[in-house]
């Protein structure tokens, strides 16, 4: 049995309850993540038990960083992962995404007015301008909460039409 207080090597697979206090994520938000960021793929073993890699946990804090850190949206993140421009500079991101894209960090959803929501994938950025980190990473995942409740709603929805 391992003593407590000792550390798991580097190359050691991890618990969602490992990554969730190392990251300070909640479990649910990191079981979001996955559903959001195909590149995330932990082993699930039995009972669906997962186990993340050393390079699913680098990739979650890369995730973690842009939407939290630099302020990306999800579609900002899904499109920096897909086009291989996640580690690059954050300079040089921002200048090739430019303010006027909706993904980019800080910018504004269309023709609507700063904080409000384009599509539910969108965060509000605008709107989190001049609050705490800790802050905005509260109501981030307040947000991904709800985004996980409307989708068991609607799972709960679809299951009944087809009960009915």
């Amino acid at each position: 049995m391992k003593a407590r207080g000792t550390t798991k090597s580097a190359t050691a697979f991890r618990t969602i309850s490992e990554v969730s206090s190392d990251l300070d994520v909640p479990q649910h938000v990191l079981r979001f993540w996955e559903g959001k960021f195909p590149q995330l793929r932990p082993l699930k073993r039995g009972g669906g038990r997962r186990y993340y890699r050393p390079e699913d946990v680098e990739l979650l804090r890369q995730i973690q960083n842009l939407l939290y850190g630099e302020g990306y949206t999800i579609k900002g993140v899904q499109r920096l992962l897909r086009d291989g421009k996640a580690d690059d500079d954050p300079e040089a991101r921002r200048a090739e995404m430019g303010p006027d894209e909706p993904d980019a960090p800080g910018a504004a959803s269309g023709d609507l007015p700063p904080g409000v929501l384009d599509t539910e994938e969108d965060l509000p950025i605008a709107a989190l301008d001049g609050l705490s980190d800790s802050i905005r990473q509260a109501i981030a995942q307040a947000l991904d909460e709800l985004r996980e409740a409307r989708l068991l709603l609607a799972l709960g929805e679809d299951k009944e039409m087809r009960e009915a």
